[in-house]
């Protein structure tokens, strides 16, 4: 076993499945960049927005963070609305940084509402901590007035907050705030970075309870523990199989394959354990790449291969006929789908193993947030 700071992050429940299509048969070469509209505007969301306190004493808060995004992930990625895996999308903000705009509140929109994992584990690598000017209210209502939360009342709508300074700071009041966010359906559930009293008497229950969310209290410089399994191993290996399915187009494919590799970076300079989960989620329905990756791309509704530009094919795609591509696709597609497969499967074992040699770690920004969507989304008929 490892011990490694262990984590959270946003977030997250679950995708649709984008149907198939039949694509047009109409023989050309012209093939255009195609559009990257988010799939299935109608369908049941959850929808978290992350507050972040990156002041100088929330560097264990944001370690964690990095370091369970991906768990996150794989635990939502079992959500499900009736018979419907809903979509998931995660926003990421930061206050309390003395290096923000002062006029602004010390808060900055990382990220605004996006299911592009990859680019959601860049933006939140890229924090760093500085100073402290902790303004609770009027982060909340800025993230109220900025994202796009929409109206659909099947949709889960949870903002969560952590930081360790009192809740009560700044020109707007947090109440107001409060009262909002529950006006609009979106719930607060607030995580004090503290002892559970401390964190009741400088208001964060209190912000939470009138916005009907979760108060919850953390250690957030806790080490935790990882758990080798003897599934890793061919695991990462089935990770260097995955990779090699996806068929970037455009200089769009290109930054967000080496994107890609860059995360998987990321998630294994914490641990192999961690590059595990990450390999898992990318096996799972919320990592879509329809943006980049012709065979996700394909599956898209508006997709067509006569919109295709030569000049935006991959080499080995350049001077194929429409027939030759879609061959080479559906054969990516079949690969992928069996590595996908062989990976859920191991990782069943492995999540097994893991129950028998560790206890449930209680204290941790992982099970904070994963119990409070839970708890929420029962009211929306959500399972796991």
């Amino acid at each position: 076993m490892k011990t490694k700071f262990k984590t959270l992050v946003i977030l997250l429940c679950m995708i649709g499945f984008m149907s198939c299509n039949a694509n047009e048969k109409k023989e050309t070469k012209a093939i255009a960049l195609l559009d990257t509209k988010t799939p299935h505007p109608n369908k049941q969301a959850i929808k978290v927005a992350l507050l972040l306190d990156t002041s100088n004493s929330m560097d264990g808060l944001i370690d964690q963070a990095k370091a369970q995004l991906w768990d996150i992930v794989n635990e939502l990625s079992y959500a499900k609305c009736g018979d419907e895996q809903p979509n998931l999308n995660i926003a990421l903000y930061e206050y309390g940084n003395d290096n923000l705009n002062a006029d602004e509140g010390f808060i900055r929109q990382v990220i605004a509402f996006s299911d592009d994992l990859d680019e959601i584990s860049k933006q939140l690598f890229s924090l760093t901590t500085n100073g402290g000017n902790e303004y609770c209210g009027q982060v909340i209502q800025t993230s109220l007035n900025q994202l796009k939360w929409g109206d659909n009342e099947d949709d889960l709508k949870l903002i969560f907050i952590a930081g360790n300074e009192p809740f009560s700071q700044g020109k707007i009041n947090y109440q107001d705030a409060a009262k909002q966010a529950h006006k609009n359906g979106v719930s607060v559930n607030t995580i004090f970075c503290g002892d559970y009293t401390q964190g009741i008497s400088s208001y964060w229950k209190d912000g939470a309870d009138i916005a009907h969310g979760d108060y919850m209290a953390i250690n957030h410089n806790h080490a935790t523990t990882y758990v080798a399994t003897p599934f890793d191993d061919k695991i990462l290996k089935l990770n260097h199989k995955l990779n090699s399915t996806y068929v970037a187009y455009g200089n769009i494919g290109r930054k967000k394959m080496a994107l890609q590799a860059e995360q998987d970076d990321n998630a294994q300079g914490y641990s192999n354990e961690n590059a595990v989960s990450r390999t898992v989620s990318k096996s799972s329905h919320l990592y879509k790449n329809s943006s980049w990756d012709l065979v996700d791309a394909e599956k898209e509704k508006d997709f067509k291969y006569s919109d295709l530009k030569e000049e935006e094919l991959p080499t080995e795609l350049k001077n194929k006929s429409i027939e030759d591509i879609k061959v080479y696709i559906v054969k990516k597609r079949n690969e992928r789908e069996a590595i996908q497969l062989e990976i859920q499967q191991l990782n069943e074992k492995r999540r097994q193993f893991i129950k028998t040699q560790q206890g449930k770690d209680d204290n941790g920004l992982e099970n904070a947030m994963i119990t409070a969507i839970k708890t929420q989304a029962k009211a929306k008929k959500y399972t796991w």
